[in-house]
């Protein structure tokens, strides 16, 4: 069996051939600004990533035979947890979705490469994920619903895997996990589901290293009619220039926390303030629980920063056991929801 893992972000691609559950291939193809520049919107690099996936196999000398193609799926409309075969309703709608987002090249990218060869291609758990409660759908006016939109691939293979090293089965548990990176999710799973979880990439929770996370109302209305910015200017504000990059001109939390130890009060500051912000997050997904919170789980990138973790530590670990879980496994998530597709151990749903 053998399978051909895509997975885009905003300034890379990362790509992986993974061979009767082994990886074949592993690589991360970074692309520069410059590269990027051409390209008006994100769905049309489309054929530039498309051709440098394709390269790097016959670099590798893999030839094109794959069983199955398997990518990250895009900003569509929210679906449960699960496998999905692409087809052209999902194309169409990923072209149509009013979000812009990286992760929605994987399955134009992966259906293309699929078709080629006339082998099924997969999306699994993508970010449009939707299993909220009733009451997580409610806000404070009747003509809005609160969506999520989260890291939901990396937190389920993550919550899959704390369940199996400890001999339990993840629809068993209660857990809240936070994926840290460039955006912050931040989700109470409960039996299997996560119940609530914050819009990670449209302006709700913790601010993060690139995105604004949730804002004063009243305030972001009077700088909408201020006149002094566009539409896009704003929407890029809340979700690409935000957090930390909107105060300290970074998304490096390496570089932010040099400043910090060398004396840069401004730097601290924002530093703290983005840990307190991420505390307060995993103790109101501890009420959505009751209170019956069998693990806290911290994954994403910024997880490998020991004075993130051990700050955030403090402020959480009295509500239940800290786990941590640096950088992401989607890459092997992926390959193993193709697999499981392919051996029939899960249905494989319809867009």
């Amino acid at each position: 069996m053998k399978i051909l893992v895509i997975n885009p972000g905003s300034t890379s691609t990362k790509m992986a051939v993974v061979e009767d559950g082994e990886p074949r291939l592993i690589k991360v193809i970074r692309h520069a600004a410059e590269e990027l520049a051409p390209y008006a919107k994100i769905i049309d690099q489309f054929d530039f990533r498309r051709k440098m996936i394709l390269s790097e196999l016959e670099k590798a000398g893999i030839p094109v035979e794959f069983d199955a193609v398997v990518a990250r799926g895009g900003l569509t409309k929210p679906v449960a947890g699960g496998v999905y075969a692409v087809d052209e309703n999902m194309i169409q709608a990923t072209y149509a979705s009013n979000h812009q987002h990286a992760c929605d090249l994987g399955c134009v990218i992966g259906r293309e490469i699929a078709k080629s060869i006339g082998c099924p291609c997969y999306i699994a758990d993508p970010v449009v994920t939707d299993e909220l409660n009733d009451y997580a759908r409610v806000c404070g006016l009747p003509m809005f619903q609160r969506q999520s939109i989260w890291h939901a691939l990396n937190q389920r293979a993550i919550a899959r895997r704390f369940a199996k090293e400890n001999g339990k089965r993840y629809e068993d548990l209660n857990l809240i996990v936070a994926h840290l990176g460039g955006g912050i999710s931040v989700a109470a799973h409960e039996h299997g589901r996560a119940v609530d979880v914050n819009n990670a990439l449209d302006g709700e929770g913790p601010f993060s290293p690139e995105r604004a996370g949730s804002l004063p109302a009243r305030d972001l209305v009077d700088m909408c009619f201020s006149g002094e910015y566009t539409k896009e200017e704003i929407v890029k504000m809340i979700s690409g220039k935000g957090g930390v990059f909107a105060h300290l001109g970074t998304t490096d939390m390496i570089e932010a926390e040099k400043r910090m130890n060398a004396g840069d009060e401004k730097a601290k500051l924002v530093i703290n303030a983005m840990i307190y912000h991420i505390a307060k997050a995993i103790a109101e997904k501890g009420a959505v629980l009751c209170g019956n919170i069998d693990a806290i789980l911290i994954t994403g990138g910024i997880a490998y920063w020991n004075y993130m973790v051990e700050e955030l530590k403090k402020r959480i670990s009295w509500m239940a056991p800290v786990h941590i879980y640096p950088g992401e496994d989607e890459m092997s998530a992926l390959a193993a929801n193709a697999a499981a597709a392919l051996n029939e151990e899960v249905e494989v749903l319809k867009y």
